[in-house]
């Protein structure tokens, strides 16, 4: 009679293996959350840009239909940007606010921070560049001319 020997193989993973897999997720974890942070910033700057130009726009628009029988406005702050009805930010109708709120990695404190749009022409009382930077150094310039002419 033969005699069958049999030999019990064990499945799993040792030690070692577990923790260079381990190593190697923590690598990519670690080289892929800056540039995911990175991105997340400059889509940031981009999203605060395009509602700035939005809520320009929809003031100037607001302005030239004469809603309110009154003129409007964009004011620029930390955080936020607000749109109102009056010929400033601190005599306006608060009744009419609407704030929109841009992230903290924002900062608009370079440039102009507050137009208003003649009613009826919607030509704005200030020209110049609105400023938006991010941390990186990046920046968004949105244009105002004399004209009323909104550009980015």
């Amino acid at each position: 009679m033969k005699c069958h020997q049999t030999q019990k193989q064990e499945k799993g993973f040792t030690l070692i293996e577990l923790l260079l897999s381990i190593i190697i997720i923590v690598a990519i974890v670690g080289f892929a959350t800056p540039i995911y942070q990175n991105f997340q910033v400059k889509n940031d700057l981009n999203l605060a840009a395009s509602t700035v130009v939005q809520t320009l726009r929809r003031a100037q628009v607001l302005s030239q239909a004469s809603d309110g029988n009154s003129s409007w406005g964009v004011k620029l702050q930390a955080g936020s940007i607000s749109l109102f009805q009056g010929n400033d930010y601190l005599s306006r109708n608060t009744n009419y606010d609407e704030v929109f709120e841009l992230s903290n990695n924002i900062d608009s404190s370079s440039g102009i921070e507050e137009v208003v749009f003649t009613k009826f022409t919607g030509l704005p009382d200030t020209t110049g560049n609105v400023i938006l930077t991010i941390p990186n150094g990046d920046t968004k310039t949105i244009t105002i001319n004399q004209k009323g002419m909104i550009e980015y």
